[in-house]
């Protein structure tokens, strides 16, 4: 065995050997595979192997698409056949709402150049007899994927792995991780078989790894202990059975070709042709989450027992669809582990807080998956950066306050939701309310809806008092929900007189030392602030992309208050926290705590603001406190409200005369209290996400993760005001270099009376060219029709070009407007009291 290698991937499933075949491929040399068995005896050796498109994500249908793009050259570059079935893929709808999820997805799909088309019952029926289509409404289809033999595909990427190099070593387990500075040694164990079970031998060797990736499955839990991080990838069982042949089926296929793969998403199935008979692959409840901690030692290819019960309902319901296969009886039975992660995407990137450790866990769809992730992976470690924005999948989206226990109720309900219907609004209950700021109680009694952001409650909307419980559930929707009219009146209110918006979730870090301010100067692209102001600002990658948006506040010459968004506490502080760690010697000492949790934020706005603050301001002149004299825009001030202290930020998020109030955490609930009884003076309303969401529309104010991410610079989305070319800073030079691909805009849409875009649309011109994508959507209460942001080709990034977006079954009318289309000359924001 060589123990001086490039690249080591811990793992022999389907995912590891595609990560080892793609470092390869890009021109890694030492790349070395590691399986504590035999290649596929984990989740790959009892995958069903279906491949299907469908995914709401940008990055996962990429992943996907590629995978199958992939697999289909697999036999003629080794010579070994991948088991490839290309028959197509079915998802059929009972319901308008599952036809509306379908037309939602499918501006994904086209966003990524993905085919499908669209069935009619009757049209279903023609082709494929053996279903029943009577209460269905439709279908989307998809021509190009199918089913796979995972163990064939595998075996085709370990060769293909081989071919360019890789050596690929059996039998050997991971026993430990030791960063060097420079290279992780990593202590392996010969493993033997010993009455059945796979036990460790004496003979241990430990290989020197510049880089190491971990894609072991099942057995990640174990992995989190050796590296001492968090992994929230725990298996669930996953259960299917196969038929004995169905003589329908059977006499149906001596003249015509395979069924697709017919997937029955409200009865919560999928359904594949196997030797004449029939695969049933369920997606119940109460599936339970197992290895919460440790795979035993005797658990190797093994599965777990059937439970029958539990699947009855979706049994039946195959008979209903297919109603040939009542007859049939069951030929074999499957029970096996599947991992899963909180939100059913897998953890694909940079270990948090490690040097040159790699992610690729939590692969519930490992085999659909796997060509991509390879392909993706090896771009993020050969390159730097994927030519996707890879920031949904990263392992660092969930926080050190993830449990075990949370992991695993919350991949539970993963697993649970794969046929539910996937609201672009949905809200998944599982292991809420967690974290939960103090105001949390009052705002649900006031009818608050809550949404969750890195675990924390934040209210989306205030809904009806009467049934503060049950309301969220029933108000969503793939078109206008029963929440929407709450949000107009919210974003008016905002508009028109006064709102107070919850976000205490933003990520907040201190920055202080005399290294500091040089650090900063190098690591984000605006001019540093003046001491008592704020600027809004940009860490770029090294490639010249956008990596973390913040708002720099500068307290002293070197004391710095950094805030972003709250989705990104973990993914921020790993990447802020590193880039120290390379710098601090150039640049001198340097301090920096994440104070997410000891500061809350009340952000309130709108023209009555200062009616309100000046209700609770103690000072000396408190009239005079929030003047443009004493409190220009764009300023920071430490003020009193009551008895509380308050570091004020004349900033608002929805374009309005506004501040946000940060306050000490322990104090939230006082000056609560004091901010509802002065605002109910002024007839203050609360407000939650969703407005703010359609008010910084309004305004083209870029969002982190939809229009700011590391798929474009901040060039691309428009923003030349707040990079600083004149100065030096991280990323610079390739942000130069990479030009202007594409260009962020805003878009007024006349869109049909009862939906608005979601930000995952496909635009195009009138002719029918598709030339970009939505990132956000919404309502503008202020120009009374939908609006939206995204990036298009630079030319149509130009106010008044008529271009078309995809909602639902058709193409809607949108102009391109000008930059912050609601009050450009920021007066608003800028008026004195």
């Amino acid at each position: 065995m060589k123990t001086h290698v490039k690249a080591l991937v811990v793992g022999g499933g389907a995912v590891g050997t595609s990560i080892a075949y793609h470092l390869a491929k890009a021109g890694w040399s030492d790349v070395m595979l590691l399986e504590r068995d035999e290649l596929t005896s984990g989740s790959t050796w009892h995958a069903a192997g279906l491949l299907p498109y469908f995914n709401m994500s940008y990055a996962t249908t990429h992943i996907h698409d590629y995978s199958i793009k992939y697999y289909k050259t697999l036999e003629e570059e080794t010579g070994l056949n991948a088991g490839f079935f290309v028959v197509g893929n079915l998802r059929m709808a009972q319901s308008q709402a599952r036809m509306d999820e379908y037309m939602l997805y499918a501006t994904t799909a086209e966003t990524c150049g993905v085919p499908y088309e669209w069935l009619s019952p009757a049209q279903i029926k023609e082709r494929y007899p053996l279903v029943r289509t009577d209460d269905l409404k439709g279908a989307i289809y998809h021509p190009t994927d199918g089913y796979i033999n995972p163990a064939d595909v595998t075996m085709a990427m370990a060769k293909g792995a081989r071919q360019r190099g890789v050596m690929i070593e059996r039998r050997w387990q991971v026993d430990g991780y030791a960063w060097t500075g420079d290279h992780w040694d990593v202590t392996v164990t010969r493993m033997v078989e010993k009455g059945g079970n796979l036990v460790a031998s004496d003979e241990q060797v430990v290989i020197h790894a510049e880089h190491v990736v971990t894609a072991t499955g099942n057995h990640a839990q174990r992995t989190a202990r050796l590296l001492g991080i968090k992994i929230p990838a725990i298996p669930v069982e996953h259960q299917y059975i196969v038929t004995e042949p169905d003589p329908a089926l059977v006499e149906w296929r001596k003249t015509n070709p395979q069924h697709p793969v017919l997937r029955d998403a409200d009865a919560k199935w999928y359904v594949r042709e196997e030797r004449g008979g029939w695969i049933l692959g369920p997606y119940e409840r109460n599936a339970p989450a197992r290895f919460l901690y440790d795979v035993p030692d005797s658990f190797r290819a093994d599965l777990f027992p059937l439970d029958l019960e539990r699947i009855e309902e979706e049994y039946m319901s195959m008979i209903h669809r297919i109603p040939s296969s009542e007859t049939v009886g069951l030929k074999d039975d499957f029970n096996g582990p599947i991992c899963y992660t909180p939100d059913g995407n897998p953890l694909l990137g940079p270990a948090p807080g490690l040097r040159n450790m790699w992610l690729a866990e939590g692969f519930s769809f490992g085999i659909t998956a796997a060509g991509g992730t390879g392909h993706y992976l090896a771009q993020l470690m050969v390159e730097g950066e994927a030519e996707i924005d890879m920031a949904s999948l990263d392992p660092k989206r969930y926080g050190s306050w993830m449990t075990t226990e949370y992991a695993a109720r919350k991949n539970e309900e993963a697993y649970e939701h794969v046929y539910i219907l996937h609201h672009p609004d949905e809200e998944r209950p599982a292991c809420r309310p967690l974290r939960t700021g103090p105001a949390y109680d009052r705002q649900k009694a006031l009818g608050a809806q809550f949404g969750c952001v890195n675990g924390f409650e934040r209210p989306n909307y205030y809904g009806p008092l009467d049934a503060p419980d049950s309301f969220d559930h029933d108000a969503r929707s793939f078109r206008r929900g029963g929440w929407w009219q709450y949000a107009v009146d919210e974003a008016k209110a905002v508009r028109e007189g006064v709102g107070l918006i919850d976000a205490t979730a933003f990520t907040k870090h201190r920055l202080t030392g005399p290294g500091a301010t040089a650090f900063l100067d190098w690591f984000t692209c605006n001019k540093l602030p003046r001491v008592g102001r704020i600027n809004l600002t940009y860490a770029l990658t090294d490639h010249g992309t956008t990596r973390t948006e913040y708002t720099i506040v500068r307290e002293g010459e070197d004391d710095y208050y950094l805030v972003s968004a709250g989705a990104w506490t973990a993914y921020d502080q790993d990447f802020l926290y590193k880039a120290i760690a390379d710098k601090e010697e150039a640049f001198g000492r340097i301090n920096a705590e994440d104070v997410t949790t000891r500061w809350g934020v009340f952000a309130i706005a709108g023209p009555k603001t200062r009616d309100v603050l000046n209700e609770l301001v103690k000072d000396a002149d408190p009239a005079t406190v929030l003047s443009n004299k004493r409190f220009p825009w764009l300023t920071m001030r430490n003020i009193e409200l009551g008895m509380c202290p308050v570091k004020a930020i004349r900033v608002a998020y929805t374009g309005e005369l506004g501040w946000e109030l940060h306050h000490p955490i322990e104090m939230q609930n006082y000056l609560w209290d004091r901010l509802m009884e002065a605002g109910a003076k002024h007839g203050m309303k609360l407000v939650g996400a969703r407005a703010q969401n359609w008010l910084r529309q309004e305004k083209s104010y870029r969002a982190f993760g939809t229009e700011l991410g590391r798929d474009a610079t901040p060039l691309e989305a428009d923003l030349p005001r707040f990079v600083d070319l004149d100065k030096d800073f991280h990323g610079k030079d390739r942000m130069i270099a990479t030009g202007i691909r594409a260009k962020c805009c805003t878009l007024l849409i006349d869109g049909p009376d009862d939906a608005d875009p979601w930000g995952r649309e496909a635009l195009y011109t009138a002719d029918g060219t598709r030339v970009g994508r939505l990132t956000s959507g919404g309502y503008s209460v202020h120009f009374g029709k939908s609006i939206g942001m995204g990036y298009v080709k630079p030319e149509l990034a130009v106010e008044g070009t008529k271009l078309k977006v995809r909602m639902f079954d058709r193409l809607w009318d949108a102009t391109v407007t000008c930059d912050s289309p609601y009050d450009p000359g920021n007066e608003t924001i800028r008026k004195d009291g």
